[in-house]
């Protein structure tokens, strides 16, 4: 599975977790740290560890992978290493306050429009 099929897999879990505001960003570009960054938020504690929980379990039952490493389950932004991909995922007022998207505005989008549903 290529980084861009992971990353894309990763959206799709998101997405059918109710995960709101998904962005995909390929990073490979601007950092050696990862290919790309999937951003997405909860909608409350819960959910935001819920949607970590989900990603985790879903992608390790579709394509056989673990992340690496996970950090800060007891916080408001939770991200799932999966070498390159990083998934960030936040509460509301933690996206708004460290704002990966502005850090991050010289890479490029992924379209998502082929994946995100709308409700």
């Amino acid at each position: 599975m290529t980084e861009l099929e992971l990353a894309r897999e990763i959206v799709k879990v998101l997405d059918e977790k109710k995960a709101i505001d998904i962005v995909a960003i390929k990073t490979e570009e601007v950092t050696v740290v990862s290919d790309f960054f999937v951003i997405a938020s909860g909608t409350s504690n819960t959910h935001v560890k819920s949607l970590a929980d989900d990603v985790e379990y879903e992608i390790k039952k579709r394509t056989g992978t673990d992340p690496e490493h996970i950090e800060g389950r007891a916080t408001g932004w939770i991200l799932l290493d999966y070498g390159t991909v990083l998934v960030h995922i936040f509460d509301k007022e933690s996206r708004e306050y460290y704002n990966l998207e502005r850090l991050w505005s010289d890479a490029d989008n992924l379209d998502l429009s082929d994946i995100i549903t709308e409700d």
